[in-house]
Parts: C-alpha cells; structure tokens; sequence
C-alpha cells in the first residue's frame, strides 16, 4: 500500500470543498424556515453525496486493468436509491394533510449537488445551487402573488408527559373544525415535560384565537407558543 502523493488529491479535496459550502448554504435557508431538515442534515447529505462519486470516480484506478472494467455510474445510482428513502423519512401525512414535501425534494436536489462536485462538475453544482435559492426565495413570493395559498397556524406546546393533554388537545381542535398535523414532539431534556409542534388548518382569526385560549385551559397544558403561519413544507 502507497501513500504517496496523488495528483487528483488537491482536485478532490477542492471538490468537496465545494459541496460543503453549497450545501451550507441550502441548509442554512432550512434552517431559517425553522424545518425538520435543516442545516446539518443538508451538509451532510450534499458531503456524502461528494464523497461517494469521488470514490466512484477516483477510487479504484489503482485496480484497473486490461482484464477489470469499472462502471463509476454505479456507485452514484445507489446513491441516488438511498436518499430516496432518506427524503421519505421527512413526509408526513396526518388528517389527509401531507407536510415536508418540499424538505423531501430539498435532500434530494442537495444529492445532485454533492454528486455534481464528485464528479467535477463545479458550474453545474453552482447553477443547480442557485436554482433552488431562487425557487425557495422570489418564486415562491411570485407564487403566492399569483395563487395564494391557505395559510396554517402553526404553535409550540409544553404540557406533562403521560397525562394525555396531547389527546386532548388534538380533539379540541377536531371539535372546532380545525384538524391539527403533528409536526413533532420529544421530552424536554430534565424534565417531565415534552414539547410538541402542531400545525393547524385555515381557520377565521376569531377561531384561531378561540382555539388557543381553550387549549391554555386544558389541564396537563403548561404553555402555549404561537409561532407564526406556514404556506409551505
């Protein structure tokens, strides 16, 4: 085994330099939508996307010969296999609403920009960069110019483990016409309370401020955060 220089070794390195960065940039615009996928898990997709097409394409050269044939596409269709089922994993569906569609495709162009700079194709990987910039940013202000879409309340719940103010909570919403999607939920690290994210359906303001008033009451409910409204996922 040789560990002397190699010459596609600056090349390399340049080239998942320059994943990293574009899909820092991807993952910071996530992470300021505050979505599930967000800053780390867009740099690490994008890095490992880079890593191995530059494997694919640089890695076995030392095994080639007049009687071995290497297909580096190989290598880069698994790829694409596997952050299919990776994208899936951020979909959720609850009450017939479907939420992380656009987060799911995120991954998967972030992918194709790792797979870009593996395969040294800089520009591509640039352009592609900021393509999705653009349609994340000014198309979608243009596209709710031209079809707004419902929006959806979107709050922050703290109240104790195992009492099922969760439950409660979900049927309140029910009863007022207001179907609730689970965004997600985790224990508070600590202590016995967890902490919930609920998205809630297009509603009149009065409904809406009905709505959380009733959920401050319910027993087991410690606080309530409203976060804003979303339009897309």
């Amino acid at each position: 085994m040789s560990f002397g220089w190699d010459p596609h070794l600056l090349v390399e390195l340049g080239l998942l330099g320059l994943a990293f960065v574009l899909s820092l940039a991807v993952g910071v615009e996530r992470s300021r939508k505050q979505k599930n996928a967000g800053l780390r898990t867009h740099v690490l997709v994008g890095l490992g996307s880079a890593i191995f097409t530059l494997i694919s394409a640089y890695g076995f050269e030392g095994v080639l010969g007049p009687e071995v044939a290497v297909d580096p596409s190989r290598i880069a269709a698994q790829v694409v296999s596997g952050i299919g089922f990776l994208g899936a994993g951020v979909i959720f569906v609850r009450n017939n609403a479907v939420s992380g569609l656009t987060s799911a495709a995120t991954i998967w162009v972030v992918a194709a920009i790792g797979m870009a700079c593996g395969a040294n194709m800089p520009l591509l990987a640039i352009a592609g960069t900021g393509l999705h910039l653009l349609t994340v940013g000014p198309l979608s202000r243009l596209r709710d110019r031209v079809r707004p879409e419902p929006e959806r309340l979107r709050v922050t719940l703290q109240y104790e483990a195992d009492r099922g103010a969760l439950r409660e909570v979900l049927a309140a919403a029910e009863r007022r016409g207001l179907p609730a999607t689970l965004l997600g939920a985790a224990r508070i690290h600590g202590e016995a309370d967890m902490r919930a994210t609920l998205e809630f359906a297009e509603a009149e303001p009065g409904s809406r401020s009905e709505l959380i008033d009733a959920i401050a009451r319910l027993d087991g409910v410690r606080s309530v955060v409203v976060q804003g409204f979303s339009e897309d996922d």
